[in-house]
């Protein structure tokens, strides 16, 4: 994924992100299929797939402690 998408998800909503981790798992977990049985012809795929996943997460947890710190401010 581009920068430009990564600015989208940080507007999207807590279950649309969870969504596309989800798919994103499961292209992994294609890929490292396709890995094992010679099939794979672009390995930096697999990286490329990983760090967006974390990419993800964080903004998922930058989500979550950012609800956390306005509970706390009331």
């Amino acid at each position: 994924m581009k920068k430009e998408e990564f600015t989208k998800w940080k507007e999207a909503t807590k279950q649309e992100i969870e969504n596309k981790i989800f798919e994103l798992k499961k292209r992994l977990y294609e890929l490292r299929n396709q890995l094992i049985l010679g099939q794979l012809k672009n390995y930096s795929q697999i990286k490329e797939i990983k760090k967006d996943i974390a990419r993800l997460k964080t903004i998922l947890r930058e989500k979550e402690l950012g609800v956390k710190n306005e509970k706390k401010t009331d």
